[in-house]
């Protein structure tokens, strides 16, 4: 039997890309999340991981600028998005889409062009997504072109078909800053191989959003939501959650690989939710029903909520249709993927880890006229 770790507490490269668990709470290029989420826009985080640096306004509004004009879609793409099924997984239709796009619009060979390449696609992300839901879902193309400069309002504008509301667009920026990175997660890593044979910015975009698509990594906040859904009230959570302690069963959105004592995104995710409770629309009970579950489980078994747990609850509120959540981080960690591939590109080796072999020992081959 082997002794599969999944590679935890092992150390499988060097970044200068972001820190996470190691005291000093998550940090990207040196700079605090809570910061970054709460005082910049995304897209000055984006650039502050791919380039190193955050923007001046001149440079920020260059980046912008190309971010907006890689919205629209080739025809050839609208007509793939037209082809796939209405029971697509939305996370199949931004892969396809991803590939597609490469096909029409490849990568040079040198990379030379590879920061074209990720604003084009950081631009295109939101409009694979809106596209296809409004051709399915409202039988109609929907117009790709928008006032908003941001990533954020574009996406919160595009899906509802209505202007949003500034506390929405705050939380959406909040919430791709909170996913653009996290040092090398699941999907990271995975991109990093990609990237490690010097294949195409497309490829590792690819790699990411197919291991993103497991249930072991993207989707806790859908199942973190449905979970807060299944309440009354509070007392019937509080109940529901002692139940659940005694059947030794796992409460989604709360524990994490990386932090033993905070999420340093989950404080933000409470503000940010608190805040949208406040909407005509929204349940407040949904937000009290969150709050008790969080306590009880930090109190009862020392469990802190991740970002999953009140991330899934701020999408609630923004009434955004829960399958879509996951490719919600695509457009968020597009930006943190790219980051690592590059850095990979730049200084690479390619990754090929040994494995400790457990199966039979050499034997001799026999006809298949002489097996039993």
């Amino acid at each position: 039997m082997s002794n599969n770790t999944g590679l935890a507490g092992i150390t499988a490269g060097t970044s200068a890309i972001c820190t996470c668990g190691l005291g000093n709470g998550l940090n990207y290029r040196g700079y605090d999340i809570a910061d970054l989420a709460l005082k910049a826009d995304f897209e000055e985080v984006a650039y502050l991981l791919l380039v190193g640096e955050l923007p001046t306004k001149s440079q920020l509004k260059e980046f912008q600028d190309k971010i907006i004009a890689g919205r629209e879609l080739p025809q050839n793409l609208k007509d793939v998005l037209k082809a796939l099924p209405a029971s697509s997984h939305p996370m199949d239709v931004m892969n396809t889409a991803t590939t597609a796009l490469g096909c029409m619009e490849p990568e040079a060979e040198d990379f030379s062009d590879q920061m074209d390449k990720i604003t084009r696609l950081l631009g295109a992300f939101p409009s694979f997504l809106v596209y296809w839901h409004h051709w399915h879902v409202n039988g109609k193309e929907i117009e790709l072109k928008s006032d908003q400069t941001t990533i954020a309002g574009y996406i919160v504008e595009r899906l509802k078909e209505k202007t949003p509301l500034d506390v929405e667009v705050k939380a959406m920026n909040a919430m791709l800053t909170l996913y653009a990175e996290h040092e090398f997660n699941a999907s990271t890593f995975a991109n990093r191989i990609t990237a490690s044979t010097l294949s195409d910015i497309y490829s590792c975009m690819s790699t990411g959003i197919g291991t993103l698509k497991g249930h072991l990594h993207g989707g806790a906040n859908e199942v973190a939501i449905k979970f807060v859904l299944g309440f009354n009230d509070v007392e019937h959570a509080l109940t529901e959650v002692d139940a659940l302690f005694a059947r030794k069963e796992k409460i989604m959105g709360f524990g994490h690989r990386v932090y033993r004592d905070l999420d340093p995104r989950s404080p933000i995710g409470h503000i940010l939710a608190d805040e949208l409770k406040e909407l005509p629309n929204s349940d407040k009970k949904l937000f009290d029903i969150a709050v008790a579950v969080r306590d009880k489980v930090k109190a009862d078994k020392g469990l802190p909520d991740n970002i999953d747990f009140f991330g899934g609850l701020i999408y609630h509120y923004m009434e955004i249709e829960r399958l879509y959540y996951t490719p919600l981080f695509i457009m968020s960690r597009a930006a943190g993927w790219a980051a690592h591939a590059f850095e990979q590109r730049a200084n690479n080796r390619i990754i090929r880890p040994s494995s400790d072999y457990n199966g039979e020992e050499p034997r001799d081959f026999v006809a298949i006229d002489n097996r039993a």
